[in-house]
């Protein structure tokens, strides 16, 4: 184990840590700049905050929809005081999910993991603003996957993380991270009258989520709001049955997307690509 240089002075050195606090505190290291205070202001003029993810230098992070739906001025602080306007680039309160831009660049962001492949008792970490308290983290295990959660707009949520990594108000739209440092969910929601018992939106739901445009569902003629009823003659019922057709298999290969626009149904032509 690497120790700190001696010749720093007392006050800045750390003692070596055991294996857990090592990985929490990477994990926290690695994430935290990454995660920012949004702050959002309404048509009523009231206020509300959370926290967001930055998943790109030039200022693209992602939160909840619950945080910034119906805003008409959104904000976001950095852990180094910096402060940015931002601006809404999608909304899909199906998935509780939104993208937001901030006007910077150059900043720091975080790297994404899996979802698909976390375990039941893994160690994860769970980074935000709870409560107005900057940068505060959190650690715990995932206690199950899979769990189904009803979004703010009735939707249903599939693959949803359940965890013990404790959330409070304001950690809503932060990152739960793995022990590698990499993002592997959106912290979501918590229940109240319970100990333990919190969610996050596993990273692979979002990645799908947050396909920007010019993607192959761009250039299909997609648009945001539409409403995926079959594809390829597969119904889709949730995000997971969309998921589970969009194979190596389905990639290049031009395919049939019906879709519910406004009250009109549509069958568009959509080819997949591959990630990356």
């Amino acid at each position: 184990m690497a120790y700190d240089n001696p010749d720093l002075a007392p006050e800045v050195r750390h003692d070596p840590l055991d294996p857990y606090s090592e990985r929490v505190a990477h994990a926290f290291e690695t994430v935290g700049p990454a995660v920012v205070h949004i702050h959002a202001v309404g048509r009523n003029g009231r206020g509300g905050t959370g926290s967001g993810v930055l998943f790109a230098p030039d200022g693209y992070l992602l939160t909840n929809s619950h945080v910034v739906g119906g805003a008409t001025e959104v904000s976001a602080t950095l852990t180094d005081g910096g402060r940015f306007a931002a601006e809404i680039i999608g909304d899909d309160p199906a998935t509780d999910l939104a993208v937001l831009r901030l006007a910077g660049t150059g900043l720091p962001h975080a790297a994404f993991g899996s979802s698909g492949r976390l375990r039941v008792g893994q160690l994860v970490v769970a980074i935000g603003n709870p409560l107005g308290f900057q940068a505060t983290v959190t650690a715990g295990i995932v206690s199950a996957l899979g769990r189904t959660l009803r979004s703010p707009a009735g939707r249903l949520i599939d693959s949803v993380i359940q965890t013990d990594a404790a959330l409070n108000p304001g950690n809503s739209g932060g990152a739960l991270v793995d022990g590698q440092g990499r993002v592997v969910g959106i912290n979501t929601a918590m229940v109240g009258q319970a100990q333990g018992l919190c969610f996050a939106i596993g990273i692979d739901t979002a990645r799908q989520v947050m396909e920007p445009p010019g993607g192959a569902a761009a250039r299909g003629g997609l648009l945001a709001g539409d409403l995926i009823l079959a594809f390829d003659g597969q119904p889709v019922f949730a995000a997971d049955d969309l998921h589970r057709f969009l194979t190596d298999e389905a990639a290049g290969r031009a395919t049939p997307v019906q879709v519910l626009r406004r009250a009109q149904i549509l069958t568009l032509t959509v080819t997949p690509e591959l990630d990356g």
